[in-house]
């Protein structure tokens, strides 16, 4: 059990695979395919790893949370049974378009992953400024 539990991000993050209107290719291909795994109803979820915000500040990831009822993700009540969620995962809400399923999201990433437009590239700079600049703010 984590010493903290964890929070959700208070909005889906620029980069978040999740949300319409982040360009497509942004992200590689094993991220876009996790994303499937949530969807269906708790039976048919073939995941029940918590998705972390791709910002790597240890927050759930918004747009995972808020793209349907957290409470019909597995992972979200397990999360929160053992203690590595905090409860407010469960009330999440957004008004941030965010597409419907991971299967949907996932088909959007990944169609521009070989050709990603001028948007898509600079959004990947940014991110690898920032990773860059977390690796350095770590150092020993």
């Amino acid at each position: 059990m984590a010493d903290t539990p964890a929070l959700p991000r208070k909005t889906p993050c620029a980069s978040c695979p999740y949300r319409r209107g982040v360009p497509s290719g942004v992200w590689d291909e094993s991220e876009y395919a996790k994303l499937p795994g949530y969807d269906g109803d708790i039976p048919e979820q073939t995941s029940a790893r918590v998705f972390t915000c791709h910002q790597q500040d240890g927050s759930v990831c918004a747009g995972w949370l808020g793209h349907r009822d957290p409470l019909d993700l597995l992972a979200v009540r397990i999360g929160i049974t053992d203690g590595r969620l905090d409860p407010s995962c469960a009330e999440y809400s957004t008004t941030v378009p965010l597409w419907p399923t991971g299967a949907d999201a996932a088909r959007h990433g990944s169609a521009a992953i070989s050709d990603p437009d001028a948007r898509a590239r600079a959004t990947i700079a940014k991110l690898e400024r920032a990773r860059v600049r977390r690796e350095r703010d770590h150092r020993p």
